[in-house]
């Protein structure tokens, strides 16, 4: 059974009704020290980030907050539904520390990408300070096996993305270069664009928004101070990730223009159907065939599940399509509430072909059996005849 959630007032080390500024500070404080890209490969230290994640988001959403005020712990508790509750906490660890702080200081988000603290403590400069520009959000989509998702995996991934030229180092200009105005936009760094009756200004498209412009130009790179290469990362991904989870890599996108801050990597997952078990939420389930003697008589089974065999005892009597929980044989929780369950469905198989003493030992049968053998059975009769009349 999983444990039981802490108070959210508890987590974040306040008293109830603290002001929004109160509770952004506390969050700020310990989400630093708990930030899994400081603590890499710390188990604790990720679900503390994440249990901070969610006490922030509820007690500084004045709607969740209500309803954490009325519920309490279980209010975004999945397990508790029924209860009038607000159902359970979906939301990314990594977005809302981002959010705290502003547009700086991004989460690993299962892999490693970038230096957080030189990210966080760096600069103040959003990125486009002196000409660069951040790079571009990248996204790659990765397919996993169930048994991938079950165990939690590492991947070394490899693609192309814009990164820095190794010729000009990032600057965008040939040795010797000067940097002079953009001719197009006057120095400004934004144009103004015609559509119909509305004018638009955006971005210049020559300078990219710099207001200025290179010489000579990176023959290599063309001016923009970075070109397409192939690169290596490594994803970790987690326990109990189904099709569509997202994994954020901070830095791991495109390599900015001209020296600009690197975008992000966006890893998006898809786990491949398994040829024995099906997944629903966090449970799983499969379907074991059993001879007609063992659902007749009884007996012990094996059944499959993800980490080897197990066994369940058949009653006698068991009919086709009946179903056997096995708790915690499911999926991990990737919220931490525990872990699923395998249904397995039993389904009795009778023989094509019987050799003749076979035939004769249930010919015998059936000469000893009277209509009350199979109750099933006489109900089902009983129930067509009165619909033929």
């Amino acid at each position: 059974m999983a444990a039981t959630k802490r108070d959210f007032y508890e987590v974040l080390g306040v008293a109830k009704g603290a002001a929004d500024e109160e509770l952004k500070k506390a969050y700020r404080k310990q989400a630093v020290k708990y930030h899994p890209d400081k603590n890499p490969g710390s188990k604790e230290a990720e679900d503390k980030f994440k249990e901070l994640g969610e006490a922030y988001s509820v007690l500084s959403d004045p709607q969740k907050l209500a309803t954490y005020d009325q519920y309490g712990p279980a209010a975004f508790d999945p397990r508790a539904r029924g209860n009038g509750a607000g159902g359970g906490f979906s939301g990314d660890p990594f977005d809302i520390f981002r959010q705290a702080f502003g547009s700086r200081g991004g989460g690993g988000g299962g892999g490693g990408g970038g230096d957080f603290f030189e990210q966080f403590f760096g600069s103040d400069s959003d990125g486009t300070e002196g000409g660069a520009g951040r790079g571009e959000d990248l996204r790659y989509d990765l397919e996993l096996t169930l048994e991938e998702s079950f165990n939690g995996v590492e991947k070394e991934i490899r693609f192309n993305k814009p990164m820095t030229c190794e010729t000009c180092g990032g600057a965008g200009a040939e040795k010797g270069s000067r940097v002079v105005r953009c001719q197009q936009c006057a120095g400004r760094g934004r144009v103004v664009m015609s559509r119909g009756i509305f004018s638009i200004q955006q971005n210049c498209p020559r300078c990219n928004g710099a207001g200025e412009a290179i010489e000579k130009p990176c023959r290599t790179c063309g001016g923009e101070g970075r070109h397409s290469q192939s690169t290596t990362v490594r994803i970790r991904i987690p326990a109990g990730v189904d099709t569509g989870a997202r994994l954020r890599s901070t830095g791991n996108g495109a390599s900015g223009v001209r020296g600009g801050g690197a975008g992000d990597l966006y890893v998006v997952l898809a786990v491949k159907a398994h040829r024995l078990f099906h997944r629903d939420a966090d449970d799983l389930s499969c379907e074991v065939p059993i001879s007609f003697v063992q659902a007749a008589l009884g007996g012990e089974v094996d059944v499959p599940t993800m980490t080897g065999k197990a066994r369940i005892s058949v009653s006698g009597g068991t009919q086709s399509g009946t179903k056997f929980r096995l708790k915690g044989r499911g999926m991990k929780n990737l919220q931490g509430y525990g872990t699923g369950d395998l249904i397995v469905k039993v389904n009795v198989e009778v023989p094509e072909k019987l050799n003749p003493q076979q035939r004769a030992a249930l010919e015998n049968f059936a000469k000893q059996c009277d209509e009350n053998v199979n109750p099933q059975s006489k109900g089902f009769f009983e129930r067509a005849k009165e619909f033929f009349g």
